[in-house]
């Protein structure tokens, strides 16, 4: 994936005149965005299902722009930002990473807000019900690691209700806990619920009381590295617009 945000990202002609293009407060875009550039945006593991549908409605809207987005856990979007990949736009998981970042972003504005469940293998044999269950040794469960959002959030949950796990993995983002308990390599994970909605039958999720939950904020901003700034503005500010909003919600988000 680095490679890839590696590769030169192409600016379209005439996107010089919207560096200080003003945000269409009724759509959420810029009323003076360029006609047409690509932008790369990366983004958080969990937003990949909803953003490819967001990335084809901004399209659509805005003919002659190309959305690309780079998925990826939180903690390795950063690195790639510091390392100087280039892209236009950045959305992360939590705020702690997003203003790790402050030199290289623009102001972020949150998007949306997210919850974890516990996803147990399909059928949930071991009757999982609360987080207490997953401290029994004979559970098989699968944690995504400290630093990435989603592990730093379970690890919270977890401790506040005095539940010590051992993992038999740490996976690089939430996907790869999914995948774990979808494959049945492991009988249980902690993972949004977003996420966990994509997997229909192949696990069954159990939902964690709001008392005992962490909220997941999602932070949006521009790069100040990216050769597409207005265009790259305008993307952001519809993330935070009704029909972005919509897409969001209805991949089961909370609103910012």
């Amino acid at each position: 994936m680095a490679a890839a945000l590696l590769a030169p990202v192409l600016a379209a002609c005439g996107s010089g005149g919207s560096k200080n293009a003003a945000p269409d407060t009724a759509t959420g875009a810029s009323a003076t965005a360029p006609a047409a550039a690509h932008l790369t945006v990366l983004a958080a593991s969990s937003l990949t299902d909803a953003f490819k549908t967001a990335g084809a409605a901004y399209e659509k809207a805005h003919p002659g722009t190309k959305v690309t987005f780079s998925f990826a856990g939180s903690q390795e979007l950063a690195a790639q930002v510091k390392q100087g990949a280039p892209a236009d736009a950045l959305v992360t998981a939590d705020t702690r990473t997003m203003d790790g970042l402050a030199a290289e972003t623009g102001a972020p504005t949150v998007i949306a807000k997210n919850r974890l469940v516990i996803a147990t293998a399909k059928g949930n044999p071991f009757k999982i019900d609360e987080l207490k269950d997953l401290a029994d040794n004979k559970i098989k469960v699968v944690l995504a690691a400290p630093e990435v959002p989603v592990g730093r959030y379970g690890k919270q949950i977890l401790d506040a209700q005095h539940v010590a796990v051992k993992p038999v993995s740490q996976e690089p983002n939430v996907r790869a806990v999914l995948g774990k308990v979808e494959l049945g390599e492991a009988d249980a994970g902690l993972v949004y619920k977003t996420d966990s909605a994509k997997s229909g039958d192949k696990i069954v999720a159990v939902e964690i009381p709001d008392a005992q939950n962490a909220v997941a904020s999602y932070p949006a901003a521009t790069l100040k590295a990216s050769a597409n700034p207005g265009a790259a503005a305008a993307f952001v500010a519809w993330l935070s617009g009704p029909e972005a909003q919509r897409i969001l919600q209805d991949a089961g988000f909370q609103k910012a």
